[in-house]
């Protein structure tokens, strides 16, 4: 094969590095460009005219298939291969209406990108593997089946079966049978060699990392490989909060993108991300239960559509009022489970 130019498009650093690393291995993949958002990947493509463009779809200014539209007028003989982290059928199905070659998941990046690459530029279409059931190749001249029609949208489906729902809340009555339960989790999770992510206060994370650290956790080998993401929880807030309330774009992006990060890491033969944390509950303790609700709205989203098991950690100090009541009730509603772990947590034996 001869010599390609390639442009790889995404906002996040170290995936277009990841991406960047992995061509480079390859002698014909030498020529290879980024660009960081929609609009210069267009000015890019026009400028650089591509022989393939690695595309992501939630990017700045202007969003990957925008983008794509516009690069198909301008350098038409470019191919177009979509890594991007959205699961949707119609989203894909989008995608390769406009003219696209492929669409890679990101989470499949690791094993499939590089035959992913190859089978574009032979002029075949590519889709990633868990993809191939639900998606119908225009290719072949056939319509979406009416099956991906549906009010939700279809998740990131596994190879059998339909993603489980997990997104369970539990209400403390202290901050140590909080990290006590936080603890249970997260070992469950480590265990099955499936990466956890903590979204916790400041505290809590510290109290956390050293109880399972005296439980005989390499945690600094986990956070190094990339197994144990902790987050701080006001800086998640800050950072999916507009005017004080959630901004859904915002937060399904930010949680998706630590997803795929933290998916990278997966081990197990049963894969799952674990989540644990109090974004939601520190918008309670803070005096505002509606934007919290929302937000608990938006984490079972994801856990709608993810390889992922949310827990949530409440206070009960925080719902001692008789306004509090019809709080608690949607709370535990918005949740596929609720639970009581009242008893101190007894390190085994």
């Amino acid at each position: 094969m001869r010599s390609c130019k390639i442009l790889v498009v995404d906002d996040f650093d170290r995936f277009r590095q990841f991406v960047f690393l992995s061509l480079r291995q390859r002698a014909e993949f030498q020529l290879i460009y980024e660009a960081s958002d929609g609009l210069e990947a267009v000015q890019r493509a026009e400028e650089l005219q591509p022989d393939l463009i690695l595309l992501d779809i939630g990017l700045p200014r202007l969003n990957g298939i925008e983008a794509g539209r516009r690069i198909r007028k301008v350098s038409q003989n470019s191919k177009i291969l979509f890594v991007s982290q959205e699961p949707y059928a119609d989203v894909v199905q989008e995608a390769l209406d406009l003219g696209a070659q492929g669409y890679l998941l990101k989470a499949d990046a690791e094993g499939e990108l590089l035959p992913a690459v190859y089978t574009v530029l032979q002029g075949r279409q590519y889709l990633s593997r868990r993809l191939r059931p639900h998606v119908i190749s225009k290719t072949h001249h056939e319509s979406r089946a009416d099956s991906l029609r549906s009010e939700e949208h279809p998740p990131l489906l596994p190879q059998k079966g339909n993603i489980v729902r997990v997104h369970k809340v539990a209400f403390h009555p202290d901050d140590a049978s909080l990290v006590d339960d936080f603890t249970r989790f997260i070992e469950a999770a480590l265990r099955m060699k499936n990466p956890i992510i903590v979204i916790a206060t400041g505290s809590h994370r510290t109290n956390l990392r050293q109880r399972l650290q005296a439980r005989g956790w390499d945690m600094a080998t986990a956070i190094q490989e990339g197994s144990y993401i902790s987050l701080d929880a006001d800086d998640m807030i800050s950072e999916v909060m507009v005017n004080d309330w959630p901004d859904s774009t915002r937060f399904l992006k930010v949680a998706s993108d630590f997803i795929v990060e933290a998916a990278k890491a997966a081990k197990g033969k049963h894969f799952r991300v674990a989540a644990c944390g109090e974004c939601a509950p520190s918008l309670i303790a803070q005096g505002k239960p509606e934007a919290a609700i929302e937000l608990e709205h938006l984490w079972d989203k994801i856990a709608r559509s993810h390889y992922i098991d949310i827990l949530c950690g409440y206070l009960l100090r925080d719902f001692q009022t008789e306004k509090s009541s019809p709080i608690f009730e949607r709370i535990c509603v918005a949740h596929s489970a609720a639970y009581y772990p009242l008893k101190a947590y007894e390190p085994e034996a």
